[in-house]
Formats: C-alpha cells, sequence, structure tokens
C-alpha cells in the first residue's frame, strides 16, 4: 500500500473560502487543518480571485483579459492578469505567514487542462476546447506555469510536502460533449478520452516532478467523475462529492484504492443544511464505510485511502460554518482513524 504524505485519518478542505480577507482565510484554514492545510481561494473578491482568473495567472506566455462574456485569451499581460497575480501573491503572503515551520503535507489549487479550455475563449469568442492545437498549447503552458508556481510555494514554505490539486469540474461534460458553444445552439464535440487522458497525464508528470517528494490530486465535484481516466493519469488522489457516487462507480472506486490511490471524499455539506449537520462526525463518514463493506475492501485500508473533505469549495458558506465544517472533517477523519470499522 502506498504511503502518502499526508499520513493517516487526515482531513483537509477543497478550495474556496468565504470573505475577502486573505489572512483571516489563512488563519482559519491552518488553524483548522493543521496537518493538512491548504492555500486557499477567495472568488468574493472578484475577477481574478476566482478559480479560472487565478489558474489564467499563472500560465507561461499566454495571457487573458477579462471580457463581458468571460476570460479570453490576449496578446499581453493587462491589467486582469496583473491583478490575478497580485491577489495570489497576498494569499501566498498570507500563508507564509501562518505555515512558518510546517513540516506536513500543504495542499495548493489550480484548474486543470480541461476545465480551463472549456472556460478559456479564443480571440474569436469560442472557447480554446473547440481548438485541438489550442488545447495542447494550454496544456503545455499550465505545466510550465505550475512548475514556477509550485517553486515559489516551495521558497515561501521550505519544510512542507506539497500536494498539488488540479481541480477540474467540467471533465466529465468534456467527455460527454456537452459544452455549450459560444451561441449555445449546439455543443463542442466530446473530447477522445485518450487525448483527455494523455494531457492530464503531461500536467500531472509535470506537477510531480515540481513538487518533489509531494503529490498530485485531480478534483471533481461534478456527477460522473471518471476514477478509471484519472487514475491512468498517474494522479496520487482524487477528490470528490461522495453525495454523488452510486454503485455505477463501484468496480472503478476499488481499482483506484487497489491501485494505491487515495480517496479525497467529499463527506460535510458545503453549505449548511440544519443546525445537526455537524453533530455527528462518525455518521458524516458512514458512507465511506458502506462503500468499504460493499467493495469488500480490507478495513486496514480505510484511513489510510481516505482523506475527509468538504463536498465542494467553502465560498457559499459563512465564515462561522466554514470554520465548523472544516473543525469537523478533522473529527471525522480521526473516527475513520480510530475506528476502522
Amino acid at each position: 500500500m502506498r504511503e502518502h504524505v499526508w499520513g493517516k485519518g487526515a482531513a483537509t478542505g477543497v478550495g474556496s473560502m468565504p470573505g475577502t480577507d486573505a489572512r483571516e482565510a489563512a488563519r482559519t484554514v491552518t488553524g483548522s487543518l493543521e496537518r493538512f492545510p491548504y492555500l486557499p481561494e477567495l472568488p468574493a473578491r472578484g475577477p481574478g480571485a476566482d478559480m479560472i482568473g487565478r489558474t489564467a495567472g499563472l500560465l507561461a506566455e499566454l495571457y487573458v483579459r477579462l471580457e463581458p462574456s468571460g476570460w479570453r485569451v490576449g496578446d499581453a499581460p493587462g491589467r486582469d492578469t496583473r491583478r490575478a497575480r497580485s491577489w495570489l501573491g497576498e494569499d501566498l503572503d498570507a500563508l507564509e505567514e501562518f505555515t512558518q515551520g510546517h513540516t506536513g503535507a500543504l495542499k495548493v489549487s489550480a484548474v486543470g487542462p480541461w476545465t480551463l479550455a472549456a472556460s478559456l475563449e479564443r480571440r474569436g469568442g469560442e472557447a480554446m476546447l473547440g481548438d485541438a492545437g489550442a488545447c495542447r498549447y494550454l496544456a503545455e503552458s499550465l505545466a510550465e506555469g505550475l512548475g514556477t508556481h509550485l517553486a515559489e510555494v516551495r521558497r515561501r514554505v521550505p519544510g512542507a510536502r506539497v500536494v498539488l490539486q488540479l481541480d477540474e469540474p467540467s471533465l466529465t461534460a468534456v467527455l460527454l460533449g456537452r459544452v455549450s458553444t459560444a451561441s449555445g445552439y449546439r455543443t463542442h464535440p466530446a473530447v477522445d478520452r485518450g487525448v483527455a487522458e494523455g494531457a492530464l497525464r503531461q500536467v500531472v508528470e509535470a506537477a510531480r516532478e515540481a513538487v518533489e517528494g509531494g503529490s498530485v490530486v485531480v478534483h471533481s465535484c461534478a456527477p460522473g467523475v471518471p476514477f478509471g481516466l484519472l487514475r491512468r493519469t498517474g494522479a496520487d488522489g482524487i477528490s470528490f462529492d461522495l453525495s454523488l457516487l452510486t454503485e455505477r462507480d463501484d468496480e472503478a472506486v476499488g481499482e483506484a484504492v487497489e491501485a494505491g490511490t487515495a480517496l479525497f471524499a467529499g463527506a460535510v455539506p458545503a453549505v449548511e443544511p440544519d443546525s445537526s449537520a455537524l453533530s455527528d462526525p462518525a455518521g458524516s463518514v458512514m458512507d465511506v464505510r458502506t462503500l468499504w463493506r460493499r467493495l469488500g475492501l480490507s478495513p486496514e485500508l480505510l484511513a489510510r485511502s481516505v482523506v475527509v473533505t468538504p463536498a465542494c469549495g467553502l465560498a457559499g458558506a459563512s465564515p462561522a460554518y466554514a470554520r465548523a465544517a472544516l473543525a469537523h472533517c478533522v473529527r471525522a477523519a480521526r473516527s475513520l482513524a480510530n475506528d476502522p470499522d
């Protein structure tokens, strides 16, 4: 069984947090998740702090600008790119301040190549997804830009074992041909699964080289996560919304676990459903235990293979609930580690 850098019975967040204060977000994340903190995203600050804008600011020799329809490729770095990079710098400053001496796992996020291709427009207004050559160039630019970014994270927090999370919420739609064109009257053709896998593998391998001993996780909170494809990219973990998992996923999930791939199980609601949502840590991961029994997996693998997270980002939650949800994830993960079943 592969030993992961975050250890047994771990918990972490997904990405976004409520509010606009980078220091407060970093304080909350590092205080709640001492073993496995992460770099928060604060999309409430506006364009450039969102997941697409932030990642677009990392691209190497590929620049974007904000149009009424969304992010579009431009000829040179303009104020939108500068703003995205400035906010990321502010986030890194805050993270560095609150992770002094940290020597465990530390997660940072970026959008993966296919969600980026479905979200960034070419100069004519259509998504980059519609141009195979543009998609290849985008994956190369992302791989190079992530290398620079991850080196900066390692410089700022030198003792950390860096984990990169690639966010791919649009991947399933890309594979099924469900991404709409600019007109909205048709959709882009489905991307061949081998092509999709190859681009992701390219980014995963480049990121793993950059983190030097860290790990790469791919996240999607959409239905129909392609577990088999993601496992074959070499990702160390797959992050998903546990409530969307069905028995149709069982075979692929079981194969992933047996191959040593970790499951980042989104077991805690991302927005507060009712006052009792966080009352029972062990109950929050009961579906994980049920899955384990259904797959016939060894109980000893449970706490080693599963990281507990919220179902998705916490940007839509109140600050109080976001803090409580992260703390609850930690308690739920401990319940898996202390009582394997």
